[in-house]
């Protein structure tokens, strides 16, 4: 079956499905699993009707608990029911997932894995939520892309009726849930095919109701509840043969290999990796690029991660295999090791499988960016006599030392793919800009594309960068862009403070949002900005998008203009095709605002395409002066002088990530901070700063209200 194409990203992807496959759902919105949600109460309210001609019924919950209540009582009366959710809000749901379970109930949870608060909280993705539930009786199925989104979302819809079981189906949080692809869409029409009818009036007989009601969640004692307990047992065979079936109706519909556990390599590897979620993209492109280089090896995705089948994994594994490293996205504190690992040693002992070494690590805590850098120091180290169990990648671990080095980092995506990067700033539309750049090239040509967008947890006002890929071969690089073909630095006062012009490959395209020349810029970027594009040949083009949006009404909203920029300096399209698929696209975003909101827009997208300026780069460049020393922010406070200069500061350049665990050593863990650091953390994001006229002011206090910074200034 051939799959109408469109880009979308992961959260609307199974949203997408579940929609279809539901009659209820409960809701309550947490970050970032929400704009599921969202759309499912869009949706519904749009009249949009379901598999079974029905318009889903949509309740909103005033907690994550009250939503698994919800869905609880639902699925009992035999509603087909689902909720959607992340982090603490699906820790509220254990005890009801824990009743869904054992009485047997084939809800469905889809959740954008995220990390649990321990000492600070983390808005961004990890497994750290989902490994709290394995032990509640939901089976767990893992998606590693927007695509399996899609297609697993079908799996576990399917596979919770067939075995009357609940399913918990997860993806990585701000990773899979918000990275754009370009994927094949499922219609209704074909998932309708893929459900058994007499299974559905089977889950339908055994509902709860006023004609056969039976009592569910009773009082047992000690005499029976253990026996009761372990009666279910034989139920997880047949989830295990029900996801196994449902993956084979996909598979046959759209020509896939879903399997419980998929294999990826060498046929005679030596050395494999097991991991599931987004962090196996990455390891089959790296996988890919070893075997090319000559060596042996391979990758073990685990897809049904619980009920988890022993056999099933050993049946998976190559008979030449000798080293085993399995990756956790999760730290489980005191334990001998992580959940995966301790799964995947359990099975080599169980199964007598001989002359094995099974190493764990954890990788990607709270979105942590995983390259194939770091995936191939994790084979490396499988060819050690003695490889380093407990490891970490991805930081520098120099008080327990348990990190391993990353010795290269090769370009491992496919060379017909473009790549392109832009820094923004948090609420200047850069982003949507660039999700509206993403679908025009995604659905108007036959490129593939993803787009991935690393967001501050500040949210507005805070650093935006959005990583661009689309090219002819599949993109699996889920990680985000270091050398990007084209760079565009959308807030001036980035210029000076972050290495971005260093992202881009030389003889690559540089775009600034600033009203600078060469001579002004000569002053104003920093030695080795102006350096490394005289070195390196980097075509720079500047354009005053903060002028023309204000000029035009539009405020601090400069995306229509650079996004405009953008298509004519990448020539991704014949302009005139891509101008007026933007012009489409600020009709859909904008139409509901008004016509002069629209017209302010399109304006913009003439602006863009009209007033770019080629900086010509002057030979000085290639020797500049070297830059002024800037001071730290001065503190007068003791306690807080360490952390503002060792890594406060190196935060706020964007250099967080090469901070080494002992940073954190004097704050215990980063739990206790010092107190009355944001005073010191003045970001200046602003293009412009307004100034008093004490002859003008008539004290009515509204700038204190506006803008309290310049007001202290």
């Amino acid at each position: 079956m051939t799959r109408k194409l469109k880009t979308m990203d992961g959260n609307t992807a199974a949203a997408h499905v579940a929609y279809a496959l539901t009659d209820v759902a409960a809701i309550y919105p947490i970050t970032p699993s929400s704009t599921m949600a969202e759309y499912i109460d869009k949706w519904a309210s749009e009249g949009r009707l379901n598999i079974f001609g029905q318009t889903v019924r949509v309740v909103e919950m005033q907690s994550e608990g009250g939503a698994a209540g919800a869905v609880h009582g639902s699925v009992i009366s035999g509603a087909l029911t689902s909720t959607f959710t992340a982090s603490q809000g699906l820790l509220l749901m254990i005890p009801t997932m824990y009743m869904i379970a054992g009485e047997q109930l084939p809800a469905v949870i889809h959740v954008s894995a995220r990390t649990v608060a321990s000492h600070a909280l983390s808005i961004f993705g990890d497994h750290s939520d989902v490994m709290a539930c394995r032990q509640t009786g939901f089976a767990m199925l893992a998606s590693n892309s927007p695509q399996e989104a899609m297609d697993l979302s079908a799996v576990a819809h399917i596979a919770a009726i067939d075995s009357s079981m609940p399913f918990l189906h997860f993806f990585d949080g701000f990773r899979t849930s918000h990275e754009m692809q370009k994927i094949g869409v499922w219609d209704y029409d074909t998932l309708r095919k893929l459900f058994d009818d007499e299974k559905l009036a089977r889950f339908h007989a055994r509902a709860n109701n006023p004609a056969h009601p039976v009592l569910r969640g009773s009082a047992q004692n000690g005499d029976i509840f253990f026996q009761a307990r372990e009666a279910i047992n034989s139920k997880y065979t047949d989830v295990y043969t029900a996801t196994e079936s449902a993956m084979d109706k996909v598979n046959k519909l759209i020509g896939t290999n879903y399997k419980p556990f998929n294999y990826y390599g060498s046929s005679n590897a030596d050395r494999i990796i097991v991991a599931m979620g987004s962090v196996c993209e990455t390891a089959e492109e790296v996988v890919d690029y070893l075997n090319a280089h000559g060596e042996k090896v391979g990758l073990i995705k685990v897809r049904l991660y619980r009920p988890w089948a022993a056999s099933s994994f050993i049946a998976t594994l190559p008979k030449t295999v000798k080293r085993i490293a399995v990756l956790d996205r999760t730290k489980e504190p005191g334990s001998v090791g992580e959940p995966l690992y301790l799964d995947v040693m359990t099975s080599v002992v169980e199964c007598g499988v001989p002359g094995i070494w099974v190493c764990g690590g954890r990788y990607g805590l709270a979105s942590k960016d995983v390259t194939p850098g770091q995936i191939i120091a994790t084979f490396d180290n499988l060819k050690l006599d003695f490889p380093k169990n407990s490891f970490t990648i991805g930081i520098t671990d120099d008080v327990t030392n348990l990190s391993l080095p990353v010795t290269k980092e090769p370009l491992t995506t496919p060379s017909d793919i473009i790549s392109c990067k832009f820094w923004g700033l948090g609420s200047d539309g850069t982003v949507g800009a660039n999700k509206n750049s993403i679908k025009i090239i995604g659905d108007h040509t036959d490129k593939t594309a993803q787009a991935y967008f690393q967001y501050d947890s500040r949210k507005s006002g805070g650093v935006t960068i959005s990583h661009l890929r689309f090219g002819s071969s599949p993109i699996k690089s889920a990680y985000y862009v270091s050398k990007a073909d084209f760079v565009a630095c959308h807030s001036p006062s980035y210029l000076e403070k972050y290495d971005i012009v260093q992202d881009t490959k030389p003889g690559g395209v540089f775009l600034a949002n600033c009203a600078w020349g060469a001579e002004e810029l000569t002053s104003i970027l920093p030695a080795a900005a102006k350096k490394y594009i005289a070195d390196n040949d980097i075509k720079f083009y500047a354009v005053d998008a903060v002028k023309i949006a204000k000029d035009l009404g539009l405020g601090n909203r400069t995306n229509s203009i650079l996004q405009a920029a953008f298509f004519k300096l990448s020539n991704i399209l014949p302009i005139e095709n891509a101008a007026e698929y933007m012009r489409q696209a600020v009709r859909d975003t904008y139409g509901r605002k008004g016509d002069d909101v629209v017209r302010m827009n399109i304006e913009a997208i003439e602006a863009g395409l009209n007033q770019l300026v080629e900086i010509n780069v002057p030979d000085s460049w290639k020797s500049p002066a070297p830059d002024a020393k800037t001071e730290s922010p001065a503190t007068s406070r003791a306690d807080a002088a360490s952390y503002v200069s060792e890594v406060m500061t190196q935060m706020n350049a964007m250099r967080g990530d090469k901070l080494p665990v002992s940073a954190f050593i004097a704050t215990e863990a980063g739990s206790l901070l010092p107190a009355g650091t944001a005073a010191l953390e003045k970001r200046a994001i602003n293009s412009e700063a307004p100034s008093w006229i004490p002859e003008n002011c008539i004290q009515c206090n509204r700038c204190a209200y506006v803008c309290p910074h310049s007001v202290v200034r």
